[in-house]
């Protein structure tokens, strides 16, 4: 499990110091921010509109195929589909669907549909304001869609034909608009936009937690807070693990990325429940036709868990026998 490039002596203080007042900068903001939802919901504004802005301008600076790009469009199969399941070839695992896998991954978060109960509270949202979610999370979608779209067209127009495997070609996709500082740029970018997740996966860990012992639900309060400090001086207390001990990276992430989705089948699940509860939703719980979604919702997320369990039965085969 040792990794290659493991820190050394001064180096690996650095690395926690740094760590550490990351993490230090998080609280003191949780707990001196009045409105903590909100004032992470103006950033998340901005930092939105900034990334929208530049890959648009970036995108009709790289010219792309629009005919091309309209064409694919059109659902068809992909060539050289394979509905494989992950296994070891030649020493390494191979997973025919990561690229799937991962987007489902990453963008059916159930974990932020979990959370979304909590936010509603966090507004002060009643019945009169249920027209307004529903064209609210519209507009998210939109955007966000909008989005994906545009950085897919500009990445399949300036680096089609390499894999995008590391940050230096990921960057490239600024090139266009940027030119040569493109990788600066996008490493600079990326900070705060990998930053976000991090306290926010945090706040609903937090958030969660203290709703279900029973205590406040709202951000706002003291027990979520306390409890998202919890959550972050977890993660702090593995990564300087990860490091004292020399462990991979890699496998780091795996292991986190593994309970997210193991733990998805669950949310999923009672999220479902609670939308079919009379005494919950009232004459707003699920119809069939919801129901009917739902129900493939968590069929694929129970699909996303079993092969992460897999995959991770793999991952630890060839640790074992390294």
């Amino acid at each position: 499990m040792a990794g290659a490039f493991a820190p050394e002596g001064h180096t690996l203080t650095v690395q926690i110091a740094v760590m550490g007042a990351l993490n230090l900068v998080l609280v003191v903001f949780l707990f001196k921010a009045t409105h903590v939802f909100k004032t992470i919901e103006r950033i998340m504004k901005v930092m939105v509109g900034v990334v929208l802005v530049s890959f648009l301008f970036n995108l009709f600076v790289a010219r792309p195929d629009w005919l091309g790009a309209l064409k694919g469009l059109v659902p068809s199969i992909p060539e050289k589909l394979s509905l494989g399941i992950p296994e070891i070839v030649d020493g390494a695992i191979s997973d025919p669907l990561v690229l799937i896998a991962s987007l489902l991954g990453t963008t059916f978060s159930v974990a932020a549909a979990f959370f979304q109960g909590n936010l509603v509270r966090e507004k002060n949202w009643n019945v009169e304001d249920y027209y307004r979610g529903i064209g609210d999370s519209v507009a998210g979608v939109f955007v966000l869609t909008l989005v994906s779209a545009i950085i897919m067209t500009t990445a399949a127009t300036v680096i089609f034909g390499r894999p995008a495997d590391n940050m230096a070609t990921l960057a490239l996709t600024l090139g266009p608009l940027l030119g040569p500082v493109a990788f600066y740029v996008f490493c600079i970018g990326l900070a705060p936009i990998a930053l976000n997740p991090f306290l926010i996966n945090a706040m609903i860990g937090g958030t969660a937690l203290a709703d279900g012992l029973g205590l406040s639900g709202k951000l706002s309060d003291r027990w979520p807070r306390i409890l998202t400090v919890g959550v972050l001086l977890v993660g702090f207390l593995v990564a300087v693990f990860g490091l004292w001990s020399r462990t991979a990276p890699v496998n780091l992430m795996i292991a986190g990325q593994a309970m997210t989705v193991i733990g998805n089948p669950l949310m999923a699940g009672t999220l479902l429940w609670l939308a079919n509860r009379r005494n919950v939703m009232g004459e707003r719980r699920n119809g069939a036709f919801t129901n009917i979604l739902g129900v493939v919702g968590f069929l694929i997320v129970l699909l996303l868990s079993v092969r992460m369990v897999w995959f991770l039965y793999l991952r630890i085969s060839l640790l074992l026998a390294a």
